[in-house]
């Protein structure tokens, strides 16, 4: 008696799991090649979605560590097992957003980073014990040279420091004693500089902290080799003055461009200008003393008068002299002589005045402004056009006209003075723009999260373009093929079955599906078949090979 077979159920979504794998045992070699290639390809591709939805958000913790900061904070980091990224050849670290405040404050209470340097804690890594005095004084040396990098480190304009002390020693038997000096090399934050107020503060700092150190022999220069401070007691008085007045033409000239571009960046926006002040000052001391007198204020001080009165007689005639008359009680003789009287009166009177004087001292200071000459460049306005693009604009000649009278009035422009001020209009390099803003915040959201959210929705609309372009056709095919392959084969075994007496089931007519599975199963079909079915068979193999091939590997797969 003939077997009948049942097809397997299909599953709840309506697929014939066993057509679907038939369907992909009759592909050529080439085929499943291509859909194996397919499919890893989509394998991976849903990884690489799922990896990126599934990454924690990532915060930048340190930038431009050294290699032994960072070896520290990221062992400290994982041993909090929190999620951690090295960029730029591990001098960036990044951790997950939610957890940035915790790892920050677990890595201040380390101590880290600590820049590279070494502080006090180099005495709680050494036994005292066994260190010589020598190696005492050095490690001394090198923590009092940490303490004051890290402590440079902390002004807003200076992303690293390194300091070198070279501190008096204490010889017996030594009348020469040695001063102590220090050197102090800045590495500042891209294109910030210290100004000579910060410079000098760099120079106190350390002079405090380092016992007999002067602020006269420190020297301070930066990343860039520019000499910032001298650090030298200069015994000639005209090399330090005319320093002194360098130094005060270039804290004017500063003042003012930095004047200029804050005032300018509240219309122009922020980075979009830059201003150069060069200023023609004169250094000389001149002092100038006038007095002058008021002739109509005379007023009467002192007056004197002296009065002389003087009595005279003359005679005419002398007497003899004789020893008589030189006797003390001789009397004299009277002779025939004539006398005359005169009397003399003189009075003088001296009055002294006082008259109202002015006197004048005017002292000019070094640093009178002679001329000013100032240069501004500001940048293009950057607008948005039509589609939507920034395009840089060059700014009218009348909004130029008004950014010069800004300047004029914020210099105190003078004409006499000969002053000059030029305004250009150029476009800015974006390699030259510094620190960028804040980003702006749209419904509470950053930018950051903007741009999160849109790499979500990017990611979601490729995996459904990938499903519908690739997955979706991949599929269609292969059950359109299986619908064909099943429907060539009920056209055959039809034909086949013409003219051959029908089977009779066991107890009865069978159902519609073993009805079909009976008719499929034709290596238990039993009569004579007619010359005319192989003819339209063979009419059915021509006009459809592939289908034919199909069937005919379905028959040997069942078979084996």
């Amino acid at each position: 008696m003939p077997v009948y077979t049942r097809c397997p159920k299909n599953n709840e979504w309506g697929i014939d799991v066993d057509t679907i794998g038939q369907a992909f045992r009759n592909l050529s070699p080439t085929r499943l090649a291509i859909v194996g290639i397919l499919f890893l390809a989509l394998i991976g591709f849903f990884i690489f979605v799922i990896s990126k939805l599934t990454t924690p958000n990532t915060k930048m913790l340190y930038s431009g560590l050294d290699a032994a900061d960072s070896q520290k904070i990221v062992a400290q980091i994982q041993s909090m097992g929190v999620v951690y990224e090295l960029k730029q050849n591990g001098s960036q670290i990044f951790v997950e957003a939610e957890k940035f405040d915790q790892v920050l404050i677990k890595l201040a209470d380390q101590g880290l980073p600590g820049g590279g340097t070494i502080g006090y804690e180099i005495f709680d890594e050494q036994d005292t014990l066994s260190s010589t005095n020598f190696m005492q004084n050095v490690n001394l040396a090198r923590a009092l040279e940490g303490e004051l990098s890290r402590t440079i480190q902390t002004i807003a304009s200076v992303r690293g420091a390194r300091v070198h002390l070279v501190l008096k020693k204490r010889e017996l038997f030594s009348r020469e004693k040695q001063e102590p000096s220090a050197s102090v090399v800045l590495t500042m934050k891209g294109a910030q500089r210290l100004s000579s107020e910060q410079v000098r503060a760099v120079q106190h700092l350390i002079a405090t902290a380092v016992p007999g150190l002067q602020p006269t022999r420190i020297s301070v220069v930066d990343n860039k080799g520019k000499l910032l401070a001298a650090g030298v007691e200069d015994s000639d008085p005209s090399g330090s003055l005319a320093t002194k007045a360098d130094e005060r033409r270039r804290a004017y000239e500063n003042r003012l461009a930095r004047t200029i571009e804050e005032l300018l960046e509240r219309t122009v926006g922020f980075g979009q200008v830059r201003a150069e002040v060069t200023a023609d000052m004169d250094f000389d001391r001149i002092s100038t003393q006038e007095e002058t007198y008021d002739p109509d204020g005379q007023v009467p001080r002192s007056t004197q008068t002296i009065e002389t009165a003087a009595n005279s007689r003359d005679s005419e005639g002398t007497p003899p002299v004789s020893v008589g008359t030189n006797l003390p009680d001789a009397n004299l003789q009277d002779g025939d002589t004539a006398s005359s009287t005169a009397n003399e009166t003189r009075t003088e009177e001296t009055t002294n005045f006082e008259i109202s004087k002015k006197t004048t001292n005017h002292v000019r200071e070094m640093g009178v402004v002679k001329r000013l000459s100032v240069a501004v460049l500001v940048d293009y306005k950057r607008e948005a056009n039509q589609d939507g693009e920034i395009v840089p604009e060059a700014r009218p000649k009348e909004e130029l006209e008004l950014l010069e009278t800004l300047v004029r009035g914020t210099i105190g422009f003078s004409k006499q003075r000969g002053d000059v001020v030029e305004i250009v209009n150029m476009k800015f390099s974006s390699s030259m723009s510094p620190e960028e803003p804040l980003d702006l915040l749209i419904l509470g959201l950053t930018k950051n999260d903007l741009f999160k959210f849109a790499e979500m929705i990017g990611l979601i609309i490729i995996v459904l373009l990938v499903i519908m372009l690739v997955i979706r056709p991949l599929l269609s095919r292969v059950m359109e093929s299986t619908a064909e392959a099943k429907a060539m084969t009920d056209q055959l075994l039809a034909d086949h079955t013409v003219g051959t007496p029908a089977l009779a089931g066991p107890a009865g007519e069978l159902p519609e599906d073993e009805q079909f599975e009976e008719l499929i199963d034709i290596d238990r079909v039993e009569g004579r078949v007619k010359a005319s079915s192989i003819q339209k068979i063979g009419d059915i193999v021509d006009k459809n090979p592939d289908g034919a091939l199909n069937i005919v590997r379905d028959w040997m797969y069942q078979e084996s």
